[in-house]
């Protein structure tokens, strides 16, 4: 029995439904298309085991003890150096904190910069973690569709001129999550200039980036940022591991300073004993050759979804072809709910999300789904995407 109320900034936050749909995916026969997961068999498991093991025997007071808030400085210096020298990521107003996953540089962004009521832009979809994220701030969510060839500017320009109270525009600009696609260079640069001429921080989302399978590499937004407008959030959950919960942000330094405290009020630090790790296998091993690896692993998967999914439903929905990333994003004919196909499917025991997840307003009906080819083996894909036919067949007799 609940005995006082809820605060309003929780009271409206619904659970991720993303978070719900892997509770369904614990029963060992559904296959899932659902989760944002990477390819566990990616995971460097041994080099992992003899670096902390190492760490235990020659640094225990270091890496069991508590750690600064800003993160391992010799991880944070390791990675400032690989993030200019590969990348162009940062200036000399910049600087970088290590954060509890890319989740946490989100939240603690929206939390340094959103008072409430204040206006956020994000892409339309988004990714439905931010979207909490935001929503527990009771802010005003304003959503730009995402275009081929990313976030609709002409739309986004539109709500910047009638709307003075936006702080903040949120992007996922390479691979977006849900929709696969890559804002081009050119919207980058109309991203910037808007920043600049309506005063508003660009919050870009990268974790995907690096997870590249064909097609021409497109700067970063925060490596033409000149005027320090982009606070930058990277992670290493997709090209290491998501459970080591270790992610960073390079921002302006007056944005990190109060970051750094916006994190000390969630947790204090970041898992010093993980940081470590990651630090000796960056300098140790070295990341390129694990993302090489990802890349191999996922470009398979990505081809025989593709593949299944055409031969068992192409003729029903438009599945769209990613250049990187871990997923394909479905769009079913007009008058089809995304969310009732997910249902279906659920019946054949096969996982999904539905499109309507990453809306701003999520209980409007959407005709697309969201599929995930790195974590099925290539037996489930093959076997699922069979099933999944069968659920689009089901689901076309349901409406005629």
């Amino acid at each position: 029995m609940q005995l006082v109320p809820y605060s309003e900034r929780i009271s409206s936050v619904a659970p991720s439904a993303i978070r719900e749909i892997l509770k369904v995916t614990q029963d060992p026969t559904v296959i899932s298309f659902a989760a944002g997961n990477p390819a566990t068999e990616s995971f460097p498991a041994k080099e992992f085991s003899d670096i902390i093991s190492k760490i235990l025997a020659e640094e225990p007071g270091v890496a069991l003890q508590y750690g600064i808030s800003e993160g391992y400085l010799p991880l944070r210096n390791t990675l400032k150096k690989r993030l200019l020298d590969k990348y162009g990521i940062g200036r000399s107003f910049d600087d970088t904190i290590i954060v509890t996953g890319g989740q946490q540089g989100i939240e603690i962004t929206a939390k340094t910069l959103i008072n409430e009521r204040d206006t956020l832009v994000c892409e339309e979809p988004s990714f439905i973690g931010a979207l909490n994220a935001f929503r527990s701030f009771n802010v005003t969510l304003k959503s730009s569709p995402v275009e081929p060839d990313g976030m609709d500017m002409d739309k986004l320009e539109d709500i910047l001129k009638n709307d003075n109270k936006v702080k903040l525009v949120y992007v996922i600009p390479t691979f977006q999550n849900p929709s696969g696609r890559v804002m081009s260079l050119e919207k980058r640069k109309q991203l910037l200039d808007l920043a600049d001429r309506y005063n508003f921080m660009i919050l870009e989302d990268n974790p995907y980036y690096d997870l590249r399978y064909e097609g021409e590499v497109v700067p970063t937004i925060k490596s033409l940022d000149e005027n320090g407008r982009v606070i930058y959030c990277g992670s290493f959950s997709k090209v290491l591991a998501p459970g080591i919960r270790v992610g960073y942000v390079t921002a302006p330094d007056w944005m990190i300073s109060k970051l750094t405290v916006a994190k000390q009020l969630s947790d204090v630090h970041t898992n010093l004993l993980m940081q470590m790790v990651i630090y000796h296998y960056l300098e140790e091993v070295g990341l390129d050759r694990q993302i090489e690896k990802i890349i191999k692993i996922n470009r398979k998967k990505r081809d025989l979804m593709l593949e299944g999914l055409e031969a068992s439903c192409g003729d029903f929905m438009h599945i769209e072809k990613p250049e990187g990333g871990l997923f394909l994003w479905a769009t079913l004919p007009e008058g089809f709910d995304g969310m009732r196909l997910c249902k279906i499917a659920g019946q054949y025991k096969i996982a999904a999300v539905p499109g309507s997840s990453f809306c701003v307003n999520d209980y409007d009906i959407y005709p697309a789904i969201r599929l995930n080819f790195s974590l099925p083996t290539h037996e489930q894909i093959e076997k699922g995407c069979a099933y999944f036919g069968k659920a689009c067949e089901a689901y076309q007799k349901e409406m005629r």
